[in-house]
């Protein structure tokens, strides 16, 4: 479930379209929830499509730490990726803003803790990343740990349309890990580890 406060908006040729925010979004925000709609297909299911809709899975999926494709039913799948993303998946199947995010400005996330299947060359943007890679929740976890950390405190201190949804269990969690009494889980507890090691690529 996608924050409602977004749109879909065409960019250009080379990433087509890409979601927006229509409204300020403070850092802490849940922007996305796994929910009952959303689709959860593991890889034998997956291998039974045919071709042509294998490609729409895949390119509208992300894979969860048990190597399973997370289908998004609705906006959420228009997500484009950013090196300096303003949001970031947390452990607990949903995503915050990591920083507040204006009106007009693009929702994006860092493909690299998505479980991608192959690397890909995305735009240069400040810093000195330009490929992302499968493995990169194993190099960049402690910086993404430190975005939510930074985020989190926030969370029940702001209005959260998506709030609903979350579960019983996971809501019980973040009070507890927001008490003290429970310690955050790591990002790096989102990664597949296919077990191949053709899969793990070394940083340039």
């Amino acid at each position: 479930m996608i924050h409602p406060k977004t749109e879909v908006r065409y960019i250009d040729e080379e990433k087509g379209y890409g979601l927006f925010a229509t409204s300020p979004i403070a850092s802490g925000t849940i922007t996305w929830i796994l929910d009952e709609l959303d689709r959860e297909i593991d890889p034998s299911e997956m291998a039974r499509y045919d071709q042509k809709y294998q490609e729409i899975l895949l390119k509208y999926s992300f894979r969860n730490n048990k190597g399973n494709y997370i289908f998004c039913w609705d906006n959420g799948r228009y997500i484009n990726h950013s090196f300096n993303s303003n949001c970031c998946l947390t452990p607990y199947n949903f995503e915050i803003a990591v920083r507040d995010i204006m009106t007009g400005e693009e929702i994006t996330d860092d493909y690299g803790y998505l479980n991608i299947i192959e690397p890909f060359e995305a735009r240069a943007e400040n810093g000195n990343r330009t490929v992302v890679y499968p493995d990169d929740l194993l190099h960049y976890a402690q910086l993404w740990d430190a975005r939510i950390a930074a985020a989190f405190p926030r969370l029940l201190q702001l209005d959260q349309p998506l709030l609903k949804f979350l579960s019983h269990e996971t809501l019980d969690t973040i009070q507890a890990v927001l008490q003290g009494k429970r310690e955050m889980l790591s990002i790096r507890s989102c990664y597949y580890d296919s077990g191949s090691p053709e899969r793990i690529k070394s940083k340039p």
